[in-house]
């Protein structure tokens, strides 16, 4: 007869269960964004790394992305077979505080007026010029007793990029005698190519991608993205 001891459940305590939550779970308050903006696509007096560093700010909302395998269903007497189909990436979608110089809002419309314009229905049309590269950090508590002078004291628990990204939709704005005591917001859609997970303190690929920036770059330069 079969060991049944390990099959039936035991005694679980309070202590068991704070055992095994590691550094007190992820908070999904404790995150930051890295937005990337086409050199080409910002004017001259906008300085593409300070845009860079106002976004780790000021982006007040985004997500960690789903891992989504279609699939196929292939009937056989009566029953639906499933294998697994292709992969598919939804848009990232990214929540902005607007401050009143409106650099980050200005610097999205321009982006896509870039890729399509307003007037004339003209754009780049080479995905290279238009398309860059993002990442959201998931970050962790900062150890007590730590200097907090440098951001290196936060550490990165789990990191994502997102590849050959550009935004589609820009929400509107609602304006309203009736809204007091709130701060603008707007949300952007970003279509993603594909995403790899890193692990947050080596940056490196948990998921075996191999040096992502020459596969991206040389990827681009075939006409795959």
């Amino acid at each position: 007869m079969a060991n049944t001891e390990n099959l039936l459940p035991s005694v679980r305590t309070l202590n068991d269960f704070k055992s095994r939550l590691t550094g007190g779970g992820a908070r999904p308050n404790l995150f930051e964004c890295v937005i990337n903006f086409p050199s080409a696509a910002l004017p001259s007096n906008i300085d593409a790394n300070a845009l860079q560093e106002k976004t780790r700010f000021l982006v007040k909302a985004a997500n960690l992305p789903a891992s989504t395998l279609s699939v196929i269903d292939i009937p056989f007497r009566g029953r639906n077979l499933k294998i697994a189909g292709d992969r598919t990436f939804d848009p990232w979608t990214i929540t902005v505080i607007n401050d009143t110089d409106f650099v980050i809002r200005n610097a999205f419309e321009r982006w896509m007026n870039f890729i399509n314009k307003h007037e004339d229905n003209s754009g780049q049309i080479n995905p290279v010029d238009y398309q860059t590269n993002m990442k959201v950090h998931q970050l962790g508590r900062a150890i007590v007793g730590k200097d907090m002078s440098s951001n290196t004291k936060i550490p990165y628990l789990k990191s994502y990029e997102f590849y050959g990204t550009f935004p589609t939709s820009i929400s509107a704005i609602d304006l309203s005698y009736d809204s007091t005591d709130v701060i603008q917001e707007f949300t952007v859609d970003l279509q993603v190519q594909w995403w790899d997970a890193l692990n947050g303190e080596t940056q490196d690929s948990i998921l075996g991608s191999g040096d992502l920036e020459e596969f991206n770059e040389s990827s681009v330069s075939k006409g795959i993205f």
